[in-house]
């Protein structure tokens, strides 16, 4: 080797993976008192879904106690069901949404 030689190493570069946020479940809890066409105004005005949608979520929830209406990242989940509840509220329904992590 000669004085001019150079050697050249590679620079090794970690990056870091960042992990997927945790996504949660917006439920739709049922109850005896909240017309189910309200239920399904509801859904339709809060999470954009077609009619046919909504009313098979209602069904589901009025058959089996609850129904997962959307999964979604945490802080859109809590907005979301938030603004449902507070819809419900202001009508003197007691509707209720809650948010829970996917397993």
């Amino acid at each position: 080797m000669s004085d001019k030689d150079v050697v050249v190493k590679p620079k090794i570069r970690t990056r870091r993976k960042l992990d997927r946020p945790r996504l949660y479940k917006v439920i739709l809890v049922n109850d005896d008192y909240t017309p189910r066409e309200f239920v399904v105004m509801v859904l339709k005005a809060v999470f954009r879904m077609s009619e046919e949608t909504g009313y098979r979520v209602m069904m589901t929830a009025h058959k089996l106690g609850t129904s997962v209406v959307v999964v979604c990242a945490r802080d859109i989940a809590e907005t979301k069901a938030k603004e449902a509840t507070d819809l419900g509220k202001e009508a003197g329904f007691p509707l209720l949404f809650t948010t829970e992590p996917e397993e």
